[in-house]
This record gives C-alpha cells, structure tokens and sequence, in this order.
C-alpha cells in the first residue's frame, strides 16, 4: 500500500526536487516563494492553533487560502500585485503536489481556481533631469558613505538597473576605459552588458580607487565590507531624496524609490527617440511589450500625436484661456 506524502514532506520537496534540482531557480525565486510560504505557515500557526509541522495538505483549502490573501490585505497592508505573487508560489506548491500525489488532485484542482485580482494601472512615476541633478548632488561626498551613495545613483540612473542587479555587483563587473560598461545578471539568469555615459567614467574611477583591490569584492559595500540589502538601497535614495527637496520642490510629489530610477532611464530613452525593442534589452525585459507602460506615462509623444492632428490653417500647441475667470473655470 503507498502511503502519501504528508504537508512537511511535499513542502520541503517541493523546494528541494522541484524548484533546486529540476528547475534550477534563481535565488530570488527561492527567496520569494520561501517568504510566502512563511507567511503562509505562521497565518495558519495563529488561526489553527497547530505547528506548522503538523498541518496536513487538508488544512490548506481553498476557503483557508482565500482567508490567508485577505488577511495579507487587510493586516500586512499588501497591495493586489503583492498578493499576487503570493498565489502565484502558492499555486506553484500545488501544481507540484497534483503531479506528486495524485490522490490530492481534487483538493488542488479546487485551490489552483483561485484567480489572480485585478488591480487599477497606474502611470509610472518618473524624474525630470533637474530633480535627477538634485538628487545625485544630495550625498555629501566628503564622507565614504556619500561618495558610495553618489556612484550607486548615477550608476542605478544612467544604467536602469534593477535594485538586485546593483546590490549584486562586484567590482570586476565594471570595466573601464574604451567601451566602458557594467556586466550584470539579471532575470532569468541573463547576463547583458550595460554602457556607461561619460560623465559616469570619472565618478566610477575615483570609487574604484578607494575600493580593495578584490575583483568579487561588492562594488557597492556595506560598511561591514558585504552586499547592502535591498531596504538599505531604498533606505539611501529615500534619504537623499528628502535631503535634495530642499533645492527641488517638486520632488515632494514624488515617491521616489529605486525602481522609478529604472523608469526615469527609460524614459529619458524613449524621449530621445529609441526604439522601444532598444529599450527591452537595455532594462533586460522579456519582451518589447513590457515597455508599453513608458509610453502611456509620455505626455509629450501624445502632445505630438495631437499636433500632427491640427488643422493646417490653426496654430499647434493645447488650448489655454487668455482670461484669469476662464483660466479659473477651466481648472476646475
């Protein structure tokens, strides 16, 4: 007679067969999927009063499941996309647990229904190049820590890196001189080589000369010496970001994270007039599709769009009242 698989043992298989030894993930997949699961477990420790290792695969139904996702709402404070991500690790756990122990496939079958929720689209957010210049003179540049801060910035603007893309630089990644660009690996383990503008060569030297002569040292240390962390990066622009709204107003209205750096590069690309298949493969994205959301955040290409629509005897340009009272009327 086969005994089935209980709840621990299809989990910890799952991450070692499944995701290490036959899918070969990344560690980021890992790392996502674990904290899921953790998440998971520690819900179902509060509402079931058992250890983890003692559910079974029957405790995780999908009334439960639904429960665990409201929860990550209501209490965590997760947006849709959040969520998301958590189903779709959950979803991953069951699809393995159907094709490992058919006797659950009901049981599967019920929780793989749950849908993905929709979310509203917002328009990206994105800096001009003056908000950029405030923000990349912010870091005070007489201190280790402010010249660190300064090249990771001018290195996250002009390369649109992902925040785990600069956290995962060495200093060998960087090369110099004819050419100078930056290797990375990004999604899916794909490696690109991105170039380097010429007013980043100088700034990348002068780091690179106060850095150990180590080829796999982190490019962008720790001051214990190791990889800063993803909150730390958030942490830094974040901070110099309220420093540099003294001289830039405008950033007030901004929330300005490492990923709108990403948005910002891309951006200033595509308002240059590169092609958006450019772009895909500058940003590392999988598809040239991705890049649809820039074009919807560029108000100038539809304000040429409406140009090019004027009539011939009329003036281009958008309508603008000429009176205070209608100037009033129409801002409202």
């Amino acid at each position: 007679m086969t005994v089935l698989k209980d709840f621990p043992a299809l989990l910890q298989a799952f991450f070692i067969d499944r995701l290490i030894s036959q899918r070969n993930a990344s560690p980021h997949t890992i790392v996502g999927y674990r904290d899921s699961f953790r998440l998971l477990l520690r819900f179902a420790e509060e509402r079931l009063g058992r250890q983890p290792s003692a559910l079974a695969i029957e405790d995780l139904d999908t009334p439960f499941i639904a429960e665990f996702l409201n929860h990550l709402e209501e209490q965590h404070g997760n947006t849709a996309r959040t969520r998301n991500a958590r189903l779709a690790a959950i979803h991953s756990f069951f699809k393995y647990v159907a094709l490992s122990e058919p006797a659950y496939a009901d049981l599967c079958r019920r929780v793989l229904a749950i849908p993905a929720k929709r979310y509203e689209r917002k328009l990206i957010e994105f800096l001009t190049p003056s908000e950029v210049d405030a923000i990349l003179n912010a870091p005070d540049t007489t201190t280790w820590i402010g010249r660190r801060d300064r090249a990771l910035l001018l290195l996250a603007v002009q390369t649109g890196l992902r925040v785990s893309e600069l956290i995962g630089l060495h200093l060998e990644d960087i090369v110099l001189g004819t050419m100078a660009h930056v290797r990375c690996q990004g999604k899916g383990r794909k490696e690109r080589c991105t170039p380097l503008r010429g007013e980043a060569i100088p700034v990348m030297k002068a780091w690179l000369r106060a850095s150990p002569n180590t080829p796999l040292a982190p490019l962008f240390p720790s001051t214990r010496g190791g990889h800063l962390s993803r909150d730390a990066v958030e942490h830094l622009v974040a901070k110099h970001c309220r420093a540099a709204q003294r001289c830039c107003p405008s950033l007030r209205r901004k929330n300005v994270t490492p990923h709108v750096l990403r948005h910002t590069l891309a951006m200033d690309l595509l308002q240059h007039g590169i092609d958006r298949s450019v772009i895909a493969l500058w940003l590392g994205h999988e598809s040239p599709e991705t890049t649809q959301m820039y074009l919807h955040a560029d108000l100038s290409l539809k304000q040429k769009a409406l140009d090019r629509t004027t009539p011939t005897d009329v003036k281009p340009g958008r309508y603008r009242p000429d009176d205070e009272l209608l100037a009033f009327l129409e801002s409202l």
